[in-house]
């Protein structure tokens, strides 16, 4: 009975799909919602019927009863894209209980806590599973972040590179510069930095797996002189460096330690440093609600996991740093081909990760974690920035002069600004937020002079 009853409350769902096409076979009998020639289409096949109870747990119950194989659909990013374009209503009716939630997550001590200790297990839990298995699906540069498609002929790795490119040339490299790196990866921008660029770089992280590759990569491209990997919590280091990078580490942080984070990372920074932050974000409204929340996501995948909000982190700045943002871009649209291409190595490697010990159950898991995430991305319910923060004596400028000629008013990708004096161009526009902040320093500095 209990079973039938979700099903019913499911069903009156579905019936509210008008945009997608949804058919569920259950039974023998084939149920279909949406119009059929709708653009997004999945058909999921219910092989019991306890899934209609662990789906009204939210996405862990997706998550465990796929697990557990007890269904399956022909396009998992496809379903899950029908369910992100008809959240509103339960988006909706989160935010309302929002408050009774949280106070209720807070006395069940459900709420993780990011402390040293808390930040070591959480990133243990996921980074530490083995660089074996990061190798099935990730390229020969191990960047486990959003790569930039230049062009749709590149491959995972060139598109990786130029990911590495496009930071280096924003943070303006050069040999007499000190990086610090805070989130190490496997090593890949460390030694892009310091072979092609010539910089002493410092790169930090709490992953012993990440930490052992690292040091490896690191002398097997003779740069044990320029680069130095450390074992160390972002809150530990010590020193100034007049460049920082931290490629999609926030998302660990912990929304308790947003402050902090930056709080460190401004006092690193020489007087006139300049920061890259890469940061996977959500949407400003939706960030109160899921900060606290339980998912499949921060419970199975990323223990302790949190997306800050562009609000979150510009307040964060502005509160606890001297940092200022000079520019901003938004890559969230090359995070869909990054992860289709990640989620097809790993599903073409199934053999080779069973050999490693890595069960079905597991392995459904990952793929639905690649195929959820890359849904996100597609539907805009996440997205991803490049942010350049910079010091007080940080001098350097963004060009005005395209968003000043632009008589249409500042569209989001409609022109790309030259580059600083002997630097090359940006291999992507900047955004619209990017250029009003041009502006108003362009304003501020002409006041100043008057």
């Amino acid at each position: 009975m209990k079973n039938d009853l979700a099903r019913r409350f499911m069903f009156r769902l579905f019936a509210g799909i008008r945009q997608e096409h949804l058919v569920v076979v259950e039974g023998g009998r084939r149920y279909e919602f949406g119009p059929p020639d709708a653009p997004i289409r999945a058909e999921v096949t219910v092989h019991s019927p306890a899934v209609w109870r662990q789906v009204l747990r939210g996405s862990t119950g997706l998550a465990d009863s796929y697990m557990d194989g007890l269904w399956q659909t022909n396009d998992l990013v496809a379903l899950i894209r029908v369910a992100a374009r008809n959240m509103h209503a339960l988006d909706r009716a989160r935010r309302r209980w929002h408050p009774v939630l949280r106070a209720g997550q807070q006395i069940a001590d459900m709420v993780p806590h990011n402390d040293r200790a808390g930040s070591r297990r959480n990133i243990s839990a996921h980074y530490d599973l083995g660089n074996q298995l990061f190798s099935l699906f990730l390229d020969s540069t191990m960047m486990y972040s959003c790569a930039l498609f230049e062009s749709p002929d590149l491959t995972l790795e060139q598109a990786q590179i130029a990911k590495l490119e496009r930071i280096c040339q924003q943070l303006r490299l050069g040999p007499d510069d000190h990086l610090l790196e805070i989130g190490s990866g496997w090593g890949a921008m460390a030694v892009h930095a310091a072979s092609r660029y010539g910089c002493r770089v410092t790169t930090t992280t709490i992953s012993r797996e990440q930490y052992d590759l690292t040091s490896e990569r690191v002398r097997e491209a003779g740069l044990e002189g320029l680069v130095t990997v450390l074992l160390s919590d972002y809150r530990d280091l010590e020193g100034t460096y007049s460049k920082l990078v931290s490629i999609e580490m926030i998302e660990a942080v912990g929304w308790q330690y947003f402050d902090t984070y930056f709080q460190s990372c401004s006092e690193l920074l020489e007087p006139d440093g300049l920061m890259l932050l890469q940061a996977i974000t959500i949407d400003d409204r939706a960030y109160e609600v899921e900060k606290a929340s339980k998912s499949f996501i921060n419970t199975r995948i990323f223990p302790g996991g949190c997306l800050p909000s562009l609000e979150v982190i510009h307040r964060s700045v502005a509160r606890h740093t001297d940092l200022r943002t000079v520019g901003i871009e938004d890559i969230t649209e090359h995070y869909g081909e990054t992860l289709l291409r990640w989620r097809e190595a790993f599903v073409d490697s199934a053999a080779q990760a069973g050999e490693l010990g890595y069960d079905l159950r597991f392995r459904r898991m990952w793929e639905l974690y690649l195929a959820y995430v890359e849904a996100g991305f597609r539907e805009c319910r996440i997205g991803d920035v490049q942010m350049l923060l910079a010091k007080p004596e940080w001098r350097g400028r963004l060009p005005l002069r395209s968003a000043l000629n632009d008589p249409a008013g500042m569209p989001d990708h409609s022109h790309q600004l030259p580059a600083p004096a002997g630097m090359p161009n940006p291999s992507r526009p900047l955004t619209r937020l990017a250029i009003e902040h041009a502006v108003g320093d362009a304003i501020e500095e002409e006041a100043g002079a008057a």
